[in-house]
């Protein structure tokens, strides 16, 4: 943390506050060891060195360039350890624009040889409220399924409907005819409930997302509980399986039940974000951000793919974009609300 790097700083460079990164290279055995330098215990003989990164300021630095704290972390973590191969920017600008070019050649490197998802996640655009906007009448208008094609045509890739049992906004002809008429992908948000998963095998989704579902919530209040629901998420996952339809599984942010979706069989995850949007001040949006930050990269590690939404906005959806586990932003109210007002494409 800033407290114990400013320590090591002003111990060792004799520079107050603290820094990002600092490196202590190795002596060939512990005889030889600087004695004004650091030991760290259980370090392996021929080691390079030690390398010490502030994490708080890492965080910092990786939201002040739009990037994710893991991102930010390789970046150090090359730079300290380049220092410990010899390459030293403060000698001369020459030498800073060497290092400079190897950091980035290393970075590149493990780019390609551990592959991310793209920079930017695509987007896929819920059209569930232009449906309530019609139910509010009870009449024909807004089509949702008119809204989903201008929605594609201005560049969505990805159009999302939720199925709910209390049919409040998206109805049943909706869904048929968006089948029909979504030239990218349609994504069915449904309830593990019997008479939604046969309505979702009978019109064959490109994917189907099963989120939890309460009679009386406005909207969906929090991820579905897939380690206390095991048994009934792995029938339904085999059905749809069998049907060549791939299963998301909206979810908290949580390690345990990142590893139950893997365990009863999900494709995919959908990442909940709304405590990151709706969190009251700063510190608590960064608390947030950080446990889908760790749980999209923990997802991808396992070999799920990955997506997110619930709640972003204009203002909240810049950070989760920047991380790079990330597929696929679901977003509707926000881009339906502003539509309002400036037009849906």
């Amino acid at each position: 943390d800033d407290p114990a790097m400013t320590a090591y700083n002003q111990q060792y460079r004799f520079k107050p506050g603290p820094t990002n990164v600092l490196s202590f290279p190795a002596a060939h055995n512990q005889d030889e060891r600087d004695e004004t330098q650091p030991f760290i215990p259980g370090g392996l003989a021929g080691e390079l060195g030690d390398i010490l990164i502030s994490v708080e300021t890492a965080g910092r630095e990786a939201r002040e360039k739009g990037i994710s704290l893991h991102q930010r972390l390789t970046e150090l973590l090359i730079h300290g350890l380049l220092h410990l191969i010899g390459y030293d920017h403060e000698i001369s600008d020459e030498q800073a624009e060497i290092m400079f070019s190897r950091e980035k050649e290393l970075y590149c490197s493990i780019q390609h040889h551990h592959p991310r998802r793209k920079k930017m996640p695509q987007l896929a655009i819920n059209v569930d409220h232009i449906a309530t906007i019609r139910q509010a009448r009870g009449g024909a208008e807004p089509d949702p399924v008119h809204a989903a094609s201008i929605c594609e045509l201005a560049g969505a890739k990805g159009i999302v409907v939720h199925l709910r049992e209390d049919r409040r906004h998206i109805q049943d002809r909706d869904v048929r005819l968006l089948r029909q008429t979504v030239k990218t992908r349609l994504n069915l948000e449904m309830a593990n409930v019997k008479e939604i998963v046969e309505i979702a095998l009978d019109i064959n989704p490109d994917m189907i997302t099963l989120v939890p579902e309460k009679r009386k919530e406005l909207t969906t209040e929090g991820g579905l509980d897939v380690i206390n629901n095991e048994k009934k998420l792995r029938k339904t996952i085999s059905k749809m399986s069998n049907a060549g339809i791939p299963v998301s599984i909206f979810i908290d942010p949580d390690a345990e039940q990142i590893e139950a979706s893997l365990e009863v069989g999900a494709t995919y995850v959908e990442l909940h974000t709304g405590r990151y949007c709706d969190a009251e001040n700063e510190k608590e949006r960064d608390q947030e951000f950080l446990l889908i930050e760790q749980a999209a990269e923990l997802a991808f590690e396992r070999g799920l793919r990955v997506n997110a939404g619930h709640g972003l906005d204009y203002r909240t959806t810049t950070r989760i974009a920047a991380i790079p586990f990330i597929e696929e932003l679901s977003i509707g109210h926000a881009v339906i609300a502003r539509s309002a007002f400036v037009g849906l494409d």
